[in-house]
């Protein structure tokens, strides 16, 4: 049997690494009590499967995993069994049985929202909530992408699905795929980049609102 966690990530956790929430889970699951099943072989591990990662300085009330477990009672019970474990800035939102051929949470990935505001210090330039509208609604916005296998050029466009000012922060939904990964400081940094604009050092404060499947109608929904 497997279960969907879906968990927030906020305070000074937020400096915390993936691979680190990783083995965090890991014990936690544990301590909690979880009758989490085991990989079999020489050196046998939890089977969890994590989705989009999140970048260290961050924070998130999007964040899932995967697990398969041995016996399960119900989504309630795990719930309280993992926040009772939970240490602070990491909170348990939801546990949800998953049926049988769902695709784990790492390879359903296809969208993340992110609400990003600016750092305290910076004086933004003036009528800059217009110039972000124009940018988006451009019909393409080419550019440089680096990756692991190096430069390509893209259009970012393609990668926004949508793009909204709300007061002093952005609100973007973007693809998250993992051939396709758009990032929204990515976003904003080739946005004042073309404006002209020098960027501060730490200048984006960026949360992600959630994670998001596409279904085979094409419509996104939370993973």
């Amino acid at each position: 049997m497997k279960v969907r966690v879906k968990f927030s990530k906020y305070g000074p956790v937020k400096f915390v690494g993936h691979l680190d929430i990783m083995h965090y889970f890991q014990k936690a699951v544990r301590r909690a009590g979880i009758d989490v099943a085991y990989s079999e072989g020489f050196s046998p591990h939890q089977i969890m499967s994590f989705a989009s990662p999140l970048s260290v300085g961050h924070t998130s009330e999007g964040e899932y995993f995967d697990m398969e477990v041995g016996s399960f009672t119900n989504e309630e019970d795990m719930l309280g069994q993992l926040n009772q474990v939970m240490v602070e800035g990491i909170e348990v939102l939801q546990v949800r049985f998953l049926e049988k051929g769902e695709g784990n949470a790492m390879a359903s990935v296809a969208a993340a929202s992110y609400l990003v505001s600016f750092s305290d210090k910076w004086i933004l330039p003036s009528g800059w909530r217009e110039a972000l509208l124009s940018f988006y609604n451009r019909s393409s916005i080419p550019v440089v992408k680096k990756t692991k296998k190096g430069e390509r050029e893209i259009d970012l466009k393609q990668g926004i699905y949508q793009l909204e000012i709300h007061g002093d922060s952005v609100y973007m939904l973007v693809d998250a795929g993992s051939g396709s990964n758009i990032k929204p400081e990515f976003v904003m940094e080739t946005f004042f980049g073309q404006m002209g604009t020098e960027l501060p050092e730490y200048p984006f404060r960026v949360h992600r609102v959630e994670t998001y499947k596409r279904l085979k109608n094409g419509n996104l929904v939370p993973l």
